[in-house]
């Protein structure tokens, strides 16, 4: 049977991130209809900056299925910068001034990807990309999000702490290791007297591409050097103390719960980082249960979207979703 446009319900699920944010239409069947891309959609950078790319993203995405803002019964919006409350009502002002969607809904980051990898029940949610984020469900619903509660990690800092060592190993306070290299040519530069150069000299232009040596990081920790191995170790057990703090803030640390990983840095192939997190939260919770998040967080936006509106995020809707949701160029950093 075929239907219009105007006899089927439509939601939006936008996931604003620090690299970049991504909006996906979808029906109430799960069917992805439209997707969009845009920049850094975190409010703490540059509000006006984050909206125009929201709004990008956003636009992509209606232009793509075809349909305007006020078909859209829900917009559900999973964003970095959405910690305080006074963010959340900026946010809120926002976005009902541009109307996007007949209802708005907004969370921590955090958030949308525990519900893109955990549908339901205990779950912890850690977040590695640009940056990071850590949130926490309970059986009864309640939720937490560390937000500012959380010191600095992902790429960006693991990109710094790459260049620190190899500055350090290159004074012969650190042995030698792989990163030097691998450093140079991601950069581009002879040397790590160049590098520092280009880091610090009056008139030099910085390094554009730090969060790039994450990926360098991990793939010289999975090949073995040892100083590799030890950063990854390090940022694995501080964020899974974040993990552990979450968990205890939603009172589930004494029962079984979803330990749900997501963002790029822990897709990376290198298994350390995702093994030193799970052992450091089974040292103290021994229910926690490792997973994957099957989904893009931006996917869990558009499950907030279904939830508000009482629709069920069944099999069926996994299905559609898995099948329609776009390639995975969209998604990557």
């Amino acid at each position: 049977m075929n239907f219009s446009l105007d006899q089927v319900s439509f939601v939006l699920g936008v996931d604003a991130g620090n690299t970049k944010t991504i909006a996906l239409v979808a029906d109430r069947a799960g069917r992805i209809r439209g997707a969009g891309r845009g920049g850094c959609g975190d409010i703490y950078r540059s509000p006006a900056a984050a909206f125009a790319e929201i709004e990008r993203a956003v636009g992509d995405a209606l232009a793509t299925a075809g349909l305007r803002a006020d078909q859209l019964e829900v917009g559900a919006f999973s964003m970095a910068g959405a910690d305080w409350p006074e963010d959340f009502a900026l946010i809120h002002e926002h976005l009902r001034e541009r109307g996007l969607g007949r209802q708005q809904i907004v969370v921590n980051d955090a958030l949308g990807a525990l519900r893109a990898g955990a549908p339901n029940g205990p779950a912890v949610a850690v977040v590695c990309g640009t940056g990071i984020a850590t949130g926490a469900r309970a059986g009864d619903g309640q939720t937490w999000h560390s937000s500012f509660w959380q010191e600095v990690n992902g790429a960006e800092y693991l990109g710094r702490e790459v260049l620190r060592v190899v500055v350090r190993a290159e004074l012969g306070i650190d042995p030698p290791t792989t990163l030097t290299q691998r450093t140079l040519d991601v950069c581009g530069l002879p040397s790590v007297e160049a590098l520092v150069y280009q880091q610090s000299a009056r008139n030099a232009s910085g390094l554009h591409y730090v969060k790039h040596l994450a990926r360098v990081l991990l793939d010289e920790a999975l090949a073995g050097d040892s100083l590799a191995r030890a950063l990854v170790i390090q940022n694995g057990q501080a964020l899974g103390d974040y993990a552990l703090a979450a968990a205890r803030k939603v009172g589930i640390l004494t029962e079984p719960f979803a330990l749900v990983f997501a963002g790029g840095v822990l897709r990376h192939p290198c298994p350390l980082l995702a093994d030193t997190i799970t052992a450091c939260v089974q040292a103290h919770a021994p229910g926690a249960i490792p997973m994957q998040s099957r989904f893009e967080p931006a996917v869990g936006a558009v499950f907030l979207a279904f939830d508000h509106l009482n629709w069920p995020v069944d099999s069926a809707v996994h299905r559609q979703i898995a099948s329609t949701v776009p390639s995975t160029e969209l998604f990557a950093t």
